[in-house]
């Protein structure tokens, strides 16, 4: 669990630092042909976000499992996110080739932590009885 948590947590740090400080190269590496200033912008923010759940996860490296609702926090993000691109898709706001992302991005934490979740009910629900 802590290994998953410290790679997370080293993902989403470069991820942010990468969005934050290159906003239109890696827009462009995505698929945006020419990202307009208002796309940087909110790049950068979510790059800031990604960033944000990076320190999280580190310090919740520690104790995953007393640290659960940074992990539920993360999970919610990463399932909500796949929605969203494929609504923003969609609808034509980004392109289906930047799709990839999402593998990265989302869908390789949950499995994870889906499994760092349930092993903190366990645990809780043995110390609760």
């Amino acid at each position: 669990m802590t290994k998953v948590l410290v790679a997370a947590a080293l993902y989403n740090a470069c991820f942010g630092v990468l969005a934050g400080l290159a906003p239109k190269m890696t827009l462009t590496w995505l698929g945006f042909l020419d990202p307009s200033s208002r796309e940087q912008a909110l790049w950068q923010c979510i790059g800031m976000i990604v960033g944000v759940y990076g320190v999280a996860y580190w310090f919740a490296a520690r104790a995953p499992l007393r640290h659960w609702p940074v992990v539920l926090a993360g999970l919610l993000g990463k399932l909500f996110g796949p929605i969203g691109f494929v609504s923003s898709a969609a609808n034509g706001v980004m392109p289906w080739r930047t799709g990839f992302i999402i593998l990265s991005n989302d869908i390789v934490w949950w499995i994870p932590f889906s499994l760092i979740l349930i092993a903190s009910a366990r645990v809780h629900k043995r110390i609760a009885e």
